[in-house]
């Protein structure tokens, strides 16, 4: 049996010590009771971007706004890439407008833009929306 996976609950922030061969099981937060694991985008706020950067799974976050024609269009593909890596990779959704403060904290001068994180720091950040095969291509070359 391997090291657990460490991994924040994306609906109550909790940590949950996961064993990698249980990753594929619907695994349930400690805490609340919720799925840890989602094949769809987490809404992320900035009281829990601190505990969702944590973990061993990496988080990519799209940084989007409601008035973006190009964050619109690119949403169903951020949608289904979530489907796909399920498991492998934790996606976000950060509102830059209703999260200025973590907008600014984090450097956003355009969107939407890509941020990922692995073990609590930004390991690459792209601006522009993707296909879906470009975005999947530009996450192999990260590492995940």
């Amino acid at each position: 049996m391997s090291d657990p996976l460490v991994i924040p609950c994306p609906h109550c922030n909790g940590l949950n010590r996961i064993p990698n061969e249980r990753l594929g099981d619907a695994p349930k937060c400690g805490r609340c009771k919720q799925p840890v694991l989602l094949s769809k985008p987490f809404e992320l706020k900035q009281g829990d971007y601190s505990s969702q950067i944590k973990g061993d799974l990496p988080l990519l976050v799209d940084v989007w706004a409601q008035w973006c024609g190009p964050c619109k269009s690119f949403a169903p593909v951020f949608e289904q890439a979530a489907g796909q890596l399920a498991g492998k990779c934790r996606l976000a959704k950060l509102d830059s407008e209703a999260n200025q403060q973590l907008s600014t904290q984090l450097g956003i001068r355009s969107i939407p833009t890509l941020i990922l994180f692995k073990n609590g720091r930004e390991v690459a950040r792209q601006s522009g929306a993707f296909a879906l095969p470009q975005l999947m291509s530009w996450l192999r070359s990260q590492g995940v």
